[in-house]
């Protein structure tokens, strides 16, 4: 008999950083060097603005991260420490409580309160299940936020350069965009492509949603700054 191996993704943490910074650091700095480039036609206005935008951008995007991190820890942290006081001080209740998870997954209810009574004998074990099945929760990493925002600020830095690199090279923002516009279609397409096959989605759809998204963002402020300037 031939043995059936299962594959299922686990997007790891580190993925979803760089997922999550690489596509802002993508779009936005592209639009904004789309943008500038149809008011001004000196580069090295639209380099600084640029170099600005992603300074500012990485870290506004590394805090968020941190944030996020701390805040899922701070929240981990906070239920814990009830449902300890919760085993502790209403036992009957949290018996009656593990009764009902496990018969929502099928266990009779005799089964289910032998279950109960064996696992009441370690706190811990007790307390245990009732974060990951009753409310849902895993144990977050402590050092997630510090990692988050480190991995999501330097993927935001990356991701801003590839757009803005012609107009270090080029004087002139006309000739500059149109560069610009053709390696980060084909950056956003690659990481699109790469983001969807990570996810298990369909990969050239992914990659064209993405492509268009960024193309969007970028004619839309193109047209913006034409429009304000012919006012």
């Amino acid at each position: 008999m031939a043995h059936h191996h299962e594959e299922h993704f686990q997007s790891t943490n580190f993925v979803k950083d760089i997922v999550i910074g690489m596509a802002d650091g993508l779009t936005v700095p592209f639009a904004l060097a789309a943008g500038l480039s149809g008011a001004v036609d000196s580069s090295t206005i639209i380099v600084t603005a640029g170099i600005a935008e992603i300074a500012a951008g990485s870290i506004a995007m590394g805090l968020g991260g941190y944030l996020a991190g701390r805040t899922e820890v701070d929240h981990y942290n906070s239920e814990l420490a009830r449902e300890y006081m919760e085993v502790e001080q209403f036992p009957d209740k949290e018996r009656e409580e593990v009764i009902e998870v496990l018969e929502q997954f099928g266990v009779e209810n005799k089964m289910s309160r032998a279950i109960t009574e064996e696992m009441a004998k370690d706190k811990e074990k007790w307390v245990q299940f009732m974060m990951r099945f009753e409310l849902g929760l895993e144990k977050p990493d402590e050092k997630r936020a510090t990692k988050s925002a480190f991995n999501i600020g330097v993927a935001y830095i990356i991701g801003g350069f590839v757009p803005l690199a012609p107009y270090i090279f080029d004087k002139s923002a006309h000739e500059a965009l149109l560069i610009s516009v053709g390696v980060t279609l084909v950056a956003l397409f690659i990481f699109g492509f790469l983001k969807a096959k990570a996810t298990g989605q369909p990969q050239w759809g992914g990659a064209i949603k993405t492509m268009l998204i960024g193309a969007l963002a970028a004619s839309v402020a193109f047209g913006l700054a034409k429009l304000i300037q012919g006012i």
